[in-house]
Order: C-alpha cells, then structure tokens, then sequence
C-alpha cells in the first residue's frame, strides 16, 4: 500500500485535525514538505497564529473548536462557501484525560472525550461531504486505536470499550458514557469513543458506496506514542496522575519498548492521506502492532467484534446525525 512514504506525484488537498500537536503535526509537516496543500481547522485563534509561525507554508488555519457544534458549523459553512474541494479528510484529533474524576463537558453539555473524538469529527464530516466528494480521488483516513477491541492488550486494561444499547447518547447531554453507565470513568469514556470512530467510519463508506459514490475509508491505529515532550496526547492524562504516568512512559517505552515515537507515527498518517499508490475503495483498518521490544509492524487487521456491527454502526450515525446537525 505504500503508507509510509508522502506521494512524490500530484499534489493533493488534505484537510487534517489535530495538526497542532502530536501526530497530527508531524504528519503536518511530512506533508508540506512534499508539496501538499493543508488545512489545518485549530480551536482558537492563538492554536492558529501558533502553527502557522511554527509551519509557515501555504497552510490554511480556520477556527474549527471539536467540543462546540457551533464552532464546527460555522467553520464548515465557511470552507463550503469557498467551495475549494477536499482531495482527503483526516478526522485525527483525539482527546483524554484518563485519571481525571470527574467528567468534563462540551459548549453542548457532552461529555467531553465523545464530544470531541466522535460527536464533533462526524458533524464536520458530514457538513464537508460536498466538498470531499469534489475532490480529486478522494479518500477519507480516521485515526482510531487498538483499545477500542477489548482483546487487545490496551483494550484489556480497566474497564473495557462496550456502548450498549447507547442508552446515554439517547439521553443526551449530561449523559456520562455512552451506555448509559451511573457512573464516569475517563479512560473507558476514551475506549468508546475510539470505538465510535470505527463504527462512524464503517457506516460512512457504506452509506456513500450505496449512494452510488464509493471511496476508500482507512481507520487506523497509530499504537501507543509517548513523546518525551510535555506536550502531546498525553497532556491532560499527565496533569491528573503526573506521577502514575511518568512511570509508565518509563516502563513502556523505555523498558519494555512497547512505544511508538511521533515521528513515525506521523509518517504512517502522511502517508495515508496523500500515498500516490491507488487506493480500492471501501474500508480498511490498518494497525501499528507490537511484535517485540523495539519492533512494530503495520498492517491491515480486523477491528473488534463490535466495530463490526452494522446495526450499531446505524444506530450511532443517525442518534450522533441528530445531534450535530440539527
């Protein structure tokens, strides 16, 4: 499939959330250096004004803030009144806070894990689906993880990823996990929001491939990345447990070298968005496996038993369609 590598050929239109840190600005500049054309929403004007001294380029910073629903349609009215054509959209941003207590809430009262990582990335995808089926050889990239299968060894620790009868996204705000649970915990909050992604993702190539407009839909899970920096994924996890997750970064990635860096990741996530290598339409779900200390493979993989069904797949767009778009 050759995702490793930024095309060498045509350049494409990549619109990519997350750009501002982590992956997401890895793969950002990976990108541009190869020629790409970026947009790269931020959720305020200082995030902007900070990416585009930090890339300089020919990058383009709309307000886009994942946790407002508001924010998200006006940035998406904005772009739709440019009318410039999305060649590929990468949902990627992501956020937790595993560790913290006590659950923190988007402009719309959502929980904020779901808010961001799931409710607001299908809210901009489907305000911007014009402008993605307009692109050229379009493709969509959602950046999921492996914890959202319970039989991975991410998966298996704590409570595990499971949405129910997604009796808390019925109830709407104030619900603290989507099955409805009484009671909250962050990290399973972030389980089921990755488990959203796969089931968004798989619902969007079908609907798309029966409306007579098929494309390619890639999920994928980067692995673990801990940087070294402060910054990153991990940052608000590390302001409630500093302690807990100082040590295992140490055990996971120094130790046991179960890790992956940024850069690589990032690399991997370039070359989903722009990889001149045709892609077959449909969906796929590629993983960043660990074989060993030190030793990491790409590959295609299946997703969980649940990511795969179609009922809940259904059931979670058109409950999550209600919500973001009207």
């Amino acid at each position: 499939m050759g995702v490793e590598e930024c095309s060498a050929g045509a350049t494409r239109h990549i619109l990519l959330t997350g750009g501002s840190s982590g992956i997401g600005f890895q793969a950002a500049i990976l990108l541009l250096q190869a020629g790409h054309r970026l947009t790269l929403p931020c959720r305020d004007a200082n995030t902007a004004a900070a990416l585009r001294q930090r890339l300089g380029g020919r990058i383009e910073t709309p307000i886009c803030d994942l946790a407002d629903l508001s924010s998200i349609k006006r940035c998406a009215e904005s772009l739709l009144a440019e009318g410039e054509p999305i060649d590929t959209l990468v949902l990627n941003a992501g956020l937790q806070y595993s560790g913290g207590g006590e659950p923190r809430w988007s402009a719309q009262g959502f929980e904020l894990t779901i808010a961001v990582n799931h409710l607001g990335h299908q809210a901009l995808l489907q305000q911007l689906l014009p402008l993605l089926m307009r692109g050229t050889a379009p493709r969509l990239v959602v950046t999921a993880s492996e914890v959202h299968d319970p039989t991975t060894a991410g998966g298996k620790v704590g409570l595990p990823a499971g949405l129910g009868d997604l009796a808390g996204l019925r109830q709407g705000p104030g619900a603290l996990l989507l099955d409805g649970s009484g009671s909250f915990n962050a990290e399973k909050a972030y389980k089921d929001s990755k488990l959203c992604n796969l089931l968004m993702a798989r619902e969007a190539e079908r609907r798309l491939r029966e409306q007579g407009a098929p494309l390619p839909v890639l999920a994928w899970s980067p692995g673990l990345v801990i940087p070294r920096s402060k910054g990153g994924f991990f940052r608000y996890s590390r302001s409630h447990n500093p302690v807990a997750q100082a040590l295992f970064a140490l055990v996971a990635r120094d130790l046991l070298r179960l890790t992956e860096t940024p850069q690589r990741a990032g690399t991997l996530l370039a070359g989903l968005a722009s990889t001149a290598t045709p892609q077959p339409s449909g969906f796929q779900y590629w993983s960043n496996r660990v074989l060993g200390p030190g030793r990491l493979r790409f590959e295609a993989s299946q997703p969980s038993g649940e990511a795969c069904s179609d009922t809940l797949a259904l059931q979670l767009w058109d409950l999550s369609a209600q919500i973001g778009i009207g």
